[in-house]
């Protein structure tokens, strides 16, 4: 390993029972995660106790499309939604990040702009939002449209409605807020803004109703891996949240969107690419593996096939799962970049439907390891120095007992190697990350020439 330490950044993945398809019906799971506030308490105040960096959910607008009865064996279908869990979370966390998606397509900049300044404020900042454009085409039929709008808009309505935040964001000046019961001035009306935005997606007149709040913007997070994607991650994005199953794929992208960065006049230092990582851990590798082994009898069919439908956008029911993957029509949903990869990986490896869905059911097609604490850490660890990944978001397959496992486990083992933080030093998720506050537009225009 190179001389030069660099602290791996580690996000963790919310999700009711765990990110192995199966894990809701291993006897250590709560069953009724989705609905149980308590369930993801314990989870942020463990991911607390283990220090990451931030705490990260998911959300999309829709059930799974699908008959009723294979999408109720899915364990995760019902659940409760990002944003107010992210600040139910925020009382009972001191420390870590809150991160949590929100879509452009179906939201509107003024609405999403007031909710995450005052979940960065409840939280003493530590909110992110996680910028997508909605994966799945049956979010459309839940907000009055008859079909998901086409790709290239959806990314230029979410490079338009993220610029609309964060002039929103910095409506204030630094210092507007006097406070002043003698003068009976509450703020300074020479640092207020309005934004009167008028583009080719909204007409955003502001400003925000909302103070400054302590990260001026929360942090900026992505997770598109296809060019469109990645084009606005190099744009916009603080973090990117990245699907790789392979070192030499995640080293690819990690360049590119780098390099695309750079070439806008950013510091690529400045975006932390940190790809999911589904551990499974054991004090032996052998242990390990019986983890492993367990969750995998549990994948019911149904359930496999019905994931993989979900990620191909093709509905693969009317196949033998004892088959070869069938020809794929070319999608244009937000899964396309997904839909690529486990294409390539059933062609590169020969696989049925069966063999591919039991293959991604630990992580949907997220990089996934067996074995001890150290075997563990040695793969971040060539991640992170050859040029894959800043650090990683970490992907339990079960709920509580996966994640036990890694802060009791691996990261000691971080810890030991100088790769972890033994204790938070900073109040804020830029603190955690080392990312800059941003600046105020206001406060980058130049003054007026004089005369």
């Amino acid at each position: 390993m190179s001389q030069r330490r660099r602290r791996i950044s580690l996000g963790m993945f919310l999700r009711p029972t765990g990110h192995h398809v199966a894990a809701w019906r291993h006897p250590d799971a709560a069953a009724d995660a989705g609905s149980n506030f308590k369930h993801f308490v314990s989870l942020a105040q463990t991911a607390e106790r283990g220090l990451f960096d931030l705490l990260f959910c998911a959300d999309i607008a829709t059930l799974w499309a699908g008959d009723n009865d294979s999408v109720s064996r899915i364990g995760t279908m019902a659940r409760m939604e990002p944003y107010s869990l992210m600040v139910g979370l925020a009382a009972v966390t001191r420390h870590i990040g809150l991160v949590c998606t929100a879509s452009t397509t179906y939201d509107e900049p003024f609405n999403l702009a007031r909710r995450f300044a005052t979940l960065d404020i409840i939280s003493n900042g530590r909110a992110g939002w996680n910028l997508v454009t909605s994966q799945h085409e049956a979010e459309a039929a839940n907000f009055g449209r008859d079909e998901h709008m086409p790709k290239s808009q959806r990314y230029r309505r979410a490079r338009e409605f993220a610029e609309v935040a964060q002039g929103l964001w910095d409506s204030f000046e630094e210092g507007a807020f006097l406070y002043d019961k003698t003068d009976g001035r509450l703020f300074d009306p020479a640092k207020l803004h309005t934004l009167d935005h008028k583009g080719e997606f909204f007409r955003v007149r502001g400003p925000l109703s909302v103070p400054t709040s302590p990260q001026r913007y929360p942090v900026m997070v992505q997770a598109g891996a296809s060019d469109d994607g990645r084009d606005l991650a190099a744009a916009m994005a603080e973090i990117v949240f990245a699907a790789h199953n392979d070192i030499e794929s995640a080293r690819a992208c990690y360049a590119d969107i780098k390099g695309r960065a750079a070439a806008l006049g950013r510091d690529p230092g400045s975006v932390r690419i940190m790809p999911g990582f589904v551990p499974f851990v054991g004090r032996t590798r052998a242990e390990a593996q019986e983890k492993f082994q367990t969750l995998q009898k549990l994948i019911h069919p149904q359930v496999g096939v019905r994931m993989l439908s979900h990620y191909m956008g093709h509905d693969l029911s009317g196949y033998s799962i004892d088959g070869p993957l069938p020809e794929i029509p070319e999608t244009h949903s937000g899964l396309a970049s997904r839909t690529a990869l486990l294409t390539a990986v059933a062609r590169r490896d020969g696989l049925t439907i069966r063999q591919l869905y039991e293959r991604v059911a630990g992580g949907r097609g997220h990089f996934q390891a067996i074995g001890s604490a150290s075997d563990i850490v040695d793969i971040m660890v060539e991640w992170v120095e050859t040029g894959a990944a800043d650090g990683f978001n970490v992907m339990p397959p079960l709920f509580p007992t996966a994640l036990e496992d890694f802060v009791e486990l691996v990261v000691p083992e971080l810890q030991r190697r100088g790769l972890h933080r033994t204790r938070y030093e900073g109040n804020t998720l830029r603190d955690h990350l080392g990312l800059a506050m941003p600046l105020s537009r206001h406060a980058r225009r130049p003054a007026p020439r004089s005369g």
